[in-house]
């Protein structure tokens, strides 16, 4: 890894970029880079810029020329009113970001279920990354089905109690709708000693969003660090979002330096972007 990872920085010199230059030279504006050479989506969860105001937030998504962007409660509460959910959606439409899911929800009794769903249709919102309690499955089910609104569950690694990997969750959705599927958050797997492009490929069938990252270790006292620094095989991740043909969203989620997280998201989605070059 430390081999691969010297001579692709070579190759794409992005070793110094991010810190020596300013963010409109690194980005281009809106989706002109994955036009050229990205077959799906990236965007940022909204999780990464939590110590921060919406307008904050959405301004910092646009620096990264992002277009889409998950968002979390503390950015769109799940108690909005309708009008106040409305009122985010047209601020983030005249922004030129796009609001593509929402979460992580969590779900622990049978009214949260239903709320969360009443929500997520009030935005518009086509997908839900959500943590449901084992027992409520059936009934998010059921709201899927009557909602349209796929529910991607999100595996929090060896501390989580509930879905710690993604094939925790995925044995439990295997014969239900297919539209109830997997966030695979990559470093919170890779936390667990596993491989994530290795998950992505056996699970590929309900993927349907995922956290990126990168973590300093592959045990359970791993941190998010900068995309490239860590343990995570990115090269190879992105090879196999490429080779399954992945139409989702990245989002990019960086738990690192909450106070002041855009110079390393920044490192991250270049070095993303980078490798994604090479393919």
């Amino acid at each position: 890894m430390g081999s691969s990872r010297r001579d692709f920085l070579r190759f794409a010199g992005l070793s110094t970029a991010v810190s020596s230059l300013p963010l409109s030279a690194v980005f281009p504006k809106g989706n002109e880079v994955d036009k050229t050479f990205i077959p799906f989506s990236l965007g940022i969860a909204s999780y990464t810029f939590r110590s921060f105001p919406l307008d904050q937030a959405i301004e910092m998504t646009k620096r990264l020329g992002m277009t889409k962007m998950t968002l979390k409660d503390m950015h769109l509460p799940l108690k909005s009113s309708e009008a106040e959910i409305k009122a985010v959606l047209e601020k983030m439409k005249a922004a030129g970001v796009e609001l593509s899911s929402c979460g992580v929800v969590y779900m622990t009794t049978e009214d949260e279920v239903r709320n969360a769903f009443a929500y997520a249709r009030t935005a518009g919102i086509r997908m839900m990354v959500g943590v449901p309690e084992e027992t409520l499955l059936p009934l998010a089910e059921r709201m899927v089905k009557e909602t349209d609104i796929s529910l991607a569950i999100h595996n929090h690694g060896p501390t989580d109690k509930r879905y710690p990997s993604p094939e925790s969750a995925y044995k439990l959705i295997a014969k239900m709708d297919k539209r109830m599927g997997l966030c695979i958050d990559v470093g919170h797997t890779r936390r667990l000693g596993v491989d994530p492009a290795d998950d992505v490929e056996r699970f590929f069938d309900r993927l349907l969003d995922v956290h990126m990252k990168d973590v300093s270790a592959a045990e359970a006292k791993g941190t998010t660090v900068e995309c490239g620094r860590g343990v995570i095989d990115i090269p190879k991740l992105m090879k196999t979002l490429v080779k399954l043909k992945y139409a989702g969203t990245l989002h990019f989620e960086h738990e690192k330096d909450q106070k002041d997280p855009l110079a390393g998201v920044a490192e991250s989605v270049g070095y993303v972007r980078g490798v994604l070059a090479t393919l």
